[in-house]
């Protein structure tokens, strides 16, 4: 286990990067961790490109990931599953790559949906972020056909769903951060609140259960989300979302989070948002960026991508660190770029929970319920 205050001492002759602030050895510093407490199931990644997930896969061997539950482009399903095995879990996704980007969100994810479920997909996901606003300007939609989780495509595509034996996933709000920025203008995004209220529709009226994910969209108020869980008794919620969850659950003090894990015991699952590309293995041309230009552009600098978000996860969760993140966090210098930079971090509390919880939150609390929904056992009925 890691020391207060205290990272090892053994780093790399190299520049700092975002995902690795510290010039630290990931590799080593996984054994300074030592074995979690038991093995880990990770409910939420986007694991795609076959030789980008071999990279994951040592990773998840270092780090004690056993399992891992992925939203991965249908495109590059059998490739990946060909690299984890059994080791990975499907949860449907609309084809965001797709050129025609209404079909992909509407007729193209209802259909998509039976090669989903011939996958062994037992969860599908709608993406709600405020974003989609804009993002449906560029369809030929209207945004009150898909932007709302009770909207008429949604409530189509849910409903084949649970005709096929699917829950629910969503992506719903975005950190405070953004809503201080990006969506200041309250009068075409609505307020950080009214995200919800379609949702809690959505819930309703489907009676489905639902994962959402990113600590439900606001791990920054536990007290909306204990209303939230108590108001809809078939919710869980994932951790997912790394940069996210380090800069705002270590703002929480420890004794209320950790009584927030026991008053939800089993509801609460571990997640990282990590999110793999074969884009990630090579150098990215200046005048055609893709996804690896801003992340990573070889085998080493994605093998510590992904391994730092698991670092920075359990050293948050097991450990009494006292310190900054390893990992930039941008978000910083959107709300105050005077005082923050791009490789700025917010600091790391470590909330030192102990072995029986953290054998609920990485491992327990999944089995209970994503792994028994996907083996057909409801544990809702």
């Amino acid at each position: 286990m890691l020391e207060a205050n205290r990272v090892s001492e053994q780093s790399k002759a190299m520049v700092p990067t975002p995902a690795n602030r510290f010039g630290m050895e990931y590799a080593h510093q996984s054994e300074v961790l030592g074995n979690p407490v038991c093995p880990i199931v990770d409910a939420h990644a986007h694991i795609n490109g076959k030789r980008a997930a071999g990279v994951y896969r040592k990773v998840c061997d270092l780090y004690g990931i056993e399992r891992v539950y992925s939203q991965t482009q249908l495109a590059q399903a059998d490739a990946v599953k060909e690299v984890m095995g059994d080791r990975i879990s499907f949860v449907a996704i609309p084809e965001y790559m797709h050129k025609d980007r209404k079909w992909a969100h509407t007729q193209g994810y209802l259909e998509n949906l039976d090669q989903w479920h011939a996958r062994g997909a037992r969860m599908f996901k709608f993406w709600g972020a405020p974003r989609l606003i804009d993002y449906v300007g560029t369809m030929d939609l209207d945004p009150k056909e898909i932007v709302g989780f009770d909207s008429e495509w949604k409530l189509r595509i849910a409903e084949k769903g649970k005709k096929l034996g699917m829950m629910l996933m969503v992506h719903c709000a975005d950190p405070d951060t953004w809503f201080q920025t990006m969506y200041k203008d309250a009068g075409k995004y609505g307020s950080k609140a009214s995200q919800y209220e379609s949702l809690e529709r959505l819930l309703t009226t489907t009676g489905m259960p639902c994962l959402a994910a990113h600590m439900g969209g606001w791990p920054e108020d536990l007290g909306f989300l204990s209303g939230l869980l108590d108001r809809h008794p078939k919710l869980i919620l994932d951790t997912s979302a790394t940069k996210w969850m380090i800069r705002e659950l270590s703002k929480h003090d420890s004794a209320e989070l950790i009584a927030f894990l026991d008053r939800y015991s089993g509801r609460i699952l571990f997640g990282s948002d990590i999110v793999t590309s074969d884009d990630h293995m090579k150098a990215t041309e200046s005048e055609n960026p893709g996804f690896g230009d801003q992340l990573a552009s070889s085998d080493s600098e994605a093998f510590d991508l992904y391994a730092s978000r698991y670092w920075a996860l359990r050293t948050m969760w097991e450990t009494g660190y006292r310190g900054e993140s390893n990992i930039a966090d941008p978000d910083l210098m959107m709300v105050d770029p005077e005082r923050f930079d791009s490789m700025s971090a917010p600091m790391l509390t470590g909330h030192g929970v102990d072995g029986d919880r953290l054998k609920v939150l990485y491992r327990d609390a999944v089995m209970g319920t994503l792994d028994r929904w996907y083996r057909g056992d409801n544990p809702w009925a």
